[in-house]
């Protein structure tokens, strides 16, 4: 049975551990993934980390934020041991439901053109793939 619930602070070193089980490539621990922002964005977005927990171990996430206009799914993992079992479809479905709850009608997620199952993921919850846009960032260092 996965219990789906709102992650803390206190959640913090098994999602890093879950985001390295899945192979995150844009993980930054020392930087932009680091405790002290990660609590920072959790204070920003309190509703918009959200767990999957089998057998009381976090084995899913997904991470809701907006900025006022857009909403937007970032860093959704599930532990490889658990996938092909709905969970990553059931955390869009959650984080879809906090950001409608923060007011927005638009919801994106940023995918990486060699991540296919994402995208098809994402496809099969309706997304629209926009093959238009150029993602262009600025960055202070590699960490951020």
């Amino acid at each position: 049975m996965i219990e789906i619930r709102r992650l803390s602070i206190e959640d913090y070193d098994e999602m890093l551990n879950l985001w390295i089980a899945s192979g995150l490539t844009s993980l930054k621990p020392k930087g932009r993934d680091s405790r002290e922002e990660i609590e920072k964005q959790m204070k920003m977005f309190p509703g918009g980390f959200i767990g999957a927990f089998a057998d009381g171990k976090l084995v899913g996430i997904v991470v809701a934020t907006h900025d006022g206009r857009k909403g937007w799914i970032n860093r959704l993992a599930v532990h490889p041991d658990y996938r092909r079992r709905g969970i990553a479809k059931k955390l869009i479905e959650e984080a879809e439901k906090y950001l409608k709850k923060e007011g927005m009608k638009i919801i994106c997620a940023l995918i990486e053109d060699w991540n296919t199952a994402s995208i098809n993921l994402f496809q099969k919850s309706g997304y629209k793939m926009h093959k238009d846009i150029i993602y262009f960032s600025k960055r202070e260092s590699d960490e951020v």
